[in-house]
């Protein structure tokens, strides 16, 4: 029997309690799948006293991760701590450099520093693998790195963060306000306090520059990332969705053009009929369309002690069997540079939500800037205005119309310039919202 695979686990929040019971829970399990038994023979967390309701009376503690990273006494260093700098990256460092294969499931530090810490595990000739990284427990990242190997890739996208998928699928099911779901997330545990980080679309985006070097061969470039969050979408948008036949879903999307490569992060209204429409609650899916295969759709939970954890082991397993695959898919030095796209028409078109002030010429108005910037209008749509009225008899203006248009394919900048000319003649009372709407098929 070959020796013990020695982890070194620093973090001992949900994923890595979760990560070491079940280490501790299956023992047997995993030495007949890995090959060789597999122990924490050491961990780093903020405190020593906390109850965490595992055993770690046989385990050495390290106050100082980095100490822990270049310990002789793990062979693989688990990186469970986040964060793109402090002790997530130096102890990340040190342990590559102190030729200790390394796992992790922090996606901030892959977006920022990936592509050199690829390089570094290159040079030490040892494993760097985060399947936990992206979405969760759904093996994407083996599956685009390996299974995928046979394919040219032009489109991935998918549903990247639980906590704005729930809020959606809440605001969808049961009509409630955006603030109202949010504060349901934080209290069953599916957002923070401070939820900045997810629903204003950075965690998803992070995830998507990792899938975009994989499915590309290029460099990270989480920077090249257009972003925009779901604090915006309102139950009238998600009513008139449905309506439409589509749902609104917080998307990644990375894809191939004629000038480079395209990524982006914001609310998209989908077919009802897509297999990304079906996703809800917090999971998460991502499709890949490859030139070979077709498109693939995996799905599944995207976050949570145990998915997470199950991530990790997969990593630790193919650590043990000795399984090794280039950390970005191929070569760090032969990763291609990344090429942001230029500015090109959105296929699927635009859903756009006015509030117009009911004056003569306003619709005429709208129409007009529509034409000035070459946007030809698919549908539009006027809700019934509301009359406001304080006593019998006693009548005041109506209240602004929403009116929704639907475009035909144009480009970002030509919706922008002509709403902020609709803007600037004063006939509609609110911020517009903009809403793509994306062509799956």
């Amino acid at each position: 029997m070959a020796n013990d695979l020695r982890l070194g686990v620093a973090g001992l929040g949900t994923v890595g309690t979760s990560l070491v019971r079940i280490i501790q829970n299956k023992a047997h399990a995993l030495e007949k799948r890995c090959g060789r038994r597999v122990v924490v023979t050491a961990v780093s967390a903020r405190s020593r006293d906390k109850d965490r309701g595992i055993d770690l009376c046989d385990t050495e503690w390290f106050d100082d991760p980095v100490a822990l990273a270049e310990s002789d006494g793990i062979d693989v260093f688990v990186e469970l701590m986040g964060g793109d700098s402090g002790p997530a990256e130096d102890s990340v460092r040190a342990a590559l450099k102190a030729g200790k294969h390394v796992v992790t499931a922090n996606k901030a530090l892959l977006a920022r520093h990936g592509v050199e810490l690829a390089r570094s595990a290159e040079a030490s000739d040892v494993s760097l693998n985060y399947e936990a990284a992206v979405a969760g427990g759904i093996p994407i990242v083996k599956t685009m790195r390996e299974s995928l190997a046979g394919n040219d890739v032009t489109r991935v996208y998918g549903i990247l963060n639980g906590t704005c998928n729930y809020i959606l699928t809440r605001m969808e099911r049961e009509g409630l306000a955006f603030a109202e779901c949010l504060a349901d997330a934080q209290r069953l545990g599916y957002a923070e306090a401070d939820p900045t980080f997810d629903i204003e679309g950075f965690d998803a985006a992070h995830k998507l520059a990792i899938l975009t070097s994989l499915a590309f061969g290029c460099e990270i470039s989480a920077d090249s990332i257009y972003v925009e969050g779901i604090t915006s979408i309102t139950t009238a948008d998600i009513q008139a969705a449905d309506e439409l036949g589509y749902r609104i879903k917080l998307l990644g999307v990375a894809q191939r053009t004629d000038t480079g490569i395209e990524q982006r992060v914001h609310p998209t209204m989908v077919p009802r009929s897509s297999a990304i429409a079906r996703i809800d609650g917090v999971l998460n899916a991502v499709a890949v369309d490859g030139d070979a295969v077709g498109e693939v759709v995996l799905a599944g939970p995207g976050a949570g002690g145990n998915a997470t954890a199950s991530a990790v082991l997969a990593d630790i397993a193919d650590i043990s069997r000795g399984d090794r695959a280039p950390t970005l898919g191929k070569p760090a030095d032969e990763l291609e540079p990344y090429v942001r796209a230029r500015m090109r028409k959105h296929e699927g078109g635009y859903y756009i939500r006015l509030s117009v002030f009911d004056r003569p010429g306003a619709f005429a108005t709208i129409a007009q800037e529509m034409a000035a910037h070459n946007i030809s209008l698919e549908s539009i749509v006027q809700r019934r205005r509301a009359i406001k009225s304080d006593a019998p008899g006693d009548s005041h203006p109506s209240e602004p119309a929403p009116v929704i248009l639907i475009t035909y394919e144009t480009t970002e900048e030509a919706i922008k310039e002509a709403l902020a000319a609709i803007d600037a003649k004063k006939v509609i009372a609110d911020k517009p919202q903009m809403i793509r709407i994306e062509k799956l098929t």
